[in-house]
């Protein structure tokens, strides 16, 4: 059996905390899906696509060294639609803190009342990524902030020239 996850989010950018649930994720299943979230509502600072070869791009190494495929998606309605159109039977959630853990709890229990073949597993963040959100990084790189210790040097690169080209 192939045991698939589905892990959600705007990835706007892709961030060390983000990696660390992926490499979590990857060493207990099979395969992930990183699954991009559009909102009509929100102007992303990266399209999808550049957002799916950057995830693809700071990911390749943690897949190789898991065993585990990884690859992206966009979806624009409910995470557990988009998890049983994939074959996911678990969903991907990290936690940083008692804030998140409230807010996840009770969204897993409406997805496992939608579908309760779609588990949730959520991902502890490792210390020393706590702290990091695609909001914060985005705003500390638009300030011209140095951003390498909270995403991988191509979002780095990315977000500089993001930013360079905005001057």
């Amino acid at each position: 059996m192939t045991r698939i996850a589905l892990y959600t989010g705007s990835f706007d950018p892709i961030t060390n905390g983000h990696l660390d649930v992926i490499r979590a994720g990857a060493a207990c299943c099979d395969a992930i899906v990183v699954a991009i979230g559009i909102n009509p509502g929100k102007t992303p600072l990266f399209s999808v696509e550049e957002k799916s070869a950057l995830i693809l791009e700071t990911t390749r190494e943690i897949a190789k060294k898991a065993g585990c495929r990884i690859e992206t998606m966009t979806f624009s309605g409910l995470s557990v639609t988009a998890a049983q159109s994939t074959g996911a039977s678990l969903l991907l959630r990290g936690l940083r803190d008692g804030t998140d853990l409230d807010y996840e709890m009770q969204m897993a229990g409406m997805n496992g009342q939608m579908a309760p073949d779609v588990q949730t597993v959520f991902m502890p963040a490792s210390p020393p990524v706590r702290h990091i959100t695609a909001t914060l990084v985005r705003q500390i790189a638009s300030m011209g902030g140095d951003v390498s210790a909270f995403v991988p040097p191509p979002v780095a690169r990315a977000l500089k020239t993001k930013f360079a080209a905005r001057a």
